[in-house]
Formats: structure tokens, C-alpha cells, sequence
């Protein structure tokens, strides 16, 4: 079938964190405060109610609260991106409905966990998921986290409508990459794998789903506007080989919200603790992302000139 046309998915959107207060209740006014200071620090869209903002751990009410008040913060100034995965087809398409009403701009949508769904399956449940709210869907594969990935026999499925406009990646596997480029053009593919966002920018992607833009926006921008924007891969190499220790910290500590959450803190953001069954992190870890933060921000900003 002909494709209608499409939300275009251009730059960094980050998953915002959830700050929580010393009894694990939500920072109300931190929560705002993180979602202006990523406006005002440039990056192009947001996703609200996504892992990064511990969306597992919050109640159907906070998950509601969150669509609204996002919106009202945003105000039009930038897309945002409603997270509504959970466990149950009916949970996730209520909450698509919902994030419709409350004004969001399109769904991320990954696989229920725990089920382990096939190809069919999975298809069935996000074709239902559309009918729910008739919007454009990001697809969200992280097989590593719900138990089952999304497969060609998925894809296919779901590729012929029209709402399925991009897919973030999370495999970690370079070949789906390939494989998405080659196979499924019509997919926009955005990266959702931190440390692997110069080869998604390579093949194409023109949108990375950034956890460290919650404490590394500027940072994500210049690979951003390096790659994609200039063609300059030879400055993206450069910036990216700086922030790579920044990424292997998140992704091989071991405990990557309070990672982000605690970068966060540094640059004196509202973030707070994580909630059960989440621990806090330790100081070595605390120590290794602090300087592998201040270690890439002074690299970074000798590699941009005038910075």
C-alpha cells in the first residue's frame, strides 16, 4: 500500500528520568524542571514513560500524570513520545488511548514482557494497539529486556500500515542494523543503543532515543549534528570515541538508571532515588561515571572548536 505521510524522526529524544523524593513519592516540580531543562538544552524531541523513567515501577495513575503533565510543561515546543508497554494487550491500549487524549505526538511501543510472543503474535497485539489510538508508532526492539524480539515475519506484518513509521533499536546487534537499512527502508530507524550510535548514524538512522541526553545533551547534539546534519564522520569518530567510556559505564555497570540519575545530580538536576526493586549504586560506580563524565565533556569540547 501507498504510505500517507509520515512523522519525520530527526535528532535527539530522550527518555526523561523520573525523580523521585526520599520516600520514593514523584519530585512533582523535579519532574518539570528535568523536562524544561531538556528543552532549553536544544534536544529535538522527548519520550515520556519509557524505561529510562523507571515507566515499570510507577502506578497506572503516575504513568497518567506523567502524559499530562509533560504536555503542559512541552506546550507545543517539541514531539514527545508516549511509552506504553506493559504486560496486558487491553493495559497497553488503554494507555495509547490515553496518551492520544493527553496530546502526544506518537507511541513507543515495544513487546509485552514475559510472554514471549511469535512474529503473529506480536503483530496481532500491536496492530491492536493501533486501532486503539490511530497514531504514528515508534517500534521498540530490546529483546534482551522483554524476552522476544521483533522478527521479519513481525515486521512485514505490521510494515503494510501506515502508523508504523520507525523503529528504535536495542539488540545491541549490529546486523540487525544492516538488516533494517537493507530490508525495511520505510522503517525510520532510530538508535537506541547509547554506545552504538555512530554505526546507526552510518546506516542512516537520523534519530538516536538517548538515555545520557538526560545528563549529555549538548554532547549528543554535536554527534548528532557532526553525523547527520555535516556528513563529518571523521569529527563523529572523534566525539564519539570520547563518550564511549561514558557509555561503557552505563551499559556494562550494571546499574543504568542510577547511572543516568546520578549524572543528573552532577550537573545539579533533580533525579533522586530509584524505586524498588532497584538498589542505589556504589561509590567506585559513582566515581567511574563521574570521571568518565568530566573525561569526555573536556575531549568533546576541544573537538568542537569555539567550545
Amino acid at each position: 500500500m501507498e504510505r500517507e505521510t509520515c512523522m519525520r524522526f530527526e535528532g535527539i529524544y530522550t527518555p526523561v528520568i523520573t525523580p523521585f523524593r526520599a520516600d520514593y513519592s514523584i519530585d512533582e516540580e523535579g519532574y518539570r524542571r528535568v523536562i524544561e531543562n531538556q528543552i532549553v538544552q536544544g534536544v529535538q524531541g522527548l519520550v515520556i514513560g519509557g524505561t529510562t523513567g523507571e515507566s515499570y515501577a510507577l502506578t497506572r495513575e503516575e504513568r497518567l500524570w506523567q502524559f499530562r503533565t509533560a504536555h503542559d510543561v512541552i506546550r507545543g515546543r517539541l514531539p514527545w513520545l508516549a511509552g506504553v508497554n506493559d504486560i496486558r494487550t487491553e493495559d497497553v491500549c488503554a494507555y495509547a488511548a490515553a496518551a492520544k487524549e493527553a496530546g502526544a505526538d506518537a507511541l513507543l511501543l515495544a513487546v509485552p514482557p514475559y510472554s514471549v510472543p511469535t512474529g503473529k503474535e506480536l503483530a496481532l497485539h500491536a496492530l491492536k494497539v493501533d486501532r486503539a489510538a490511530n497514531m504514528p508508532i515508534m517500534l521498540y526492539n530490546y529483546p534482551a529486556r522483554s524476552g522476544a524480539g521483533m522478527s521479519r515475519e513481525f515486521l512485514n506484518r505490521v510494515g503494510r500500515n501506515a502508523n508504523f513509521q520507525a523503529i528504535k533499536e536495542s539488540s545491541g546487534d549490529l546486523e540487525r542494523i544492516h538488516m533494517l537499512a537493507r530490508e525495511f527502508p520505510h522503517l525510520q530507524l532510530s538508535c537506541g543503543a547509547d554506545d552504538q550510535a555512530l554505526e546507526f548514524f552510518v546506516w542512516g538512522a537520523r534519530s538516536w532515543v538517548c538515555a545520557a541526553a538526560n545528563f549529555f545533551a549538548w554532547e549528543a547534539l554535536q554527534l548528532y549534528q557532526a553525523c547527520v546534519l555535516e556528513g563529518d564522520f571523521t569529527k563523529g569518530r572523534r566525539i564519539m570515541k570520547a563518550m564511549l567510556p561514558v557509555m561503557t559505564v552505563l551499559e556494562r555497570g550494571g546499574k543504568f538508571v542510577q547511572c543516568v540519575k546520578y549524572a543528573c545530580e552532577l550537573d545539579g538536576l533533580p533525579a533522586g532515588h530509584v524505586r524498588l526493586p532497584l538498589r542505589p549504586m556504589k561509590k567506585e560506580l559513582k566515581r567511574q561515571m563521574r570521571d568518565a563524565v568530566l573525561t569526555a565533556r573536556t575531549t568533546i569540547r576541544q573537538t568542537i572548536p569555539g567550545k
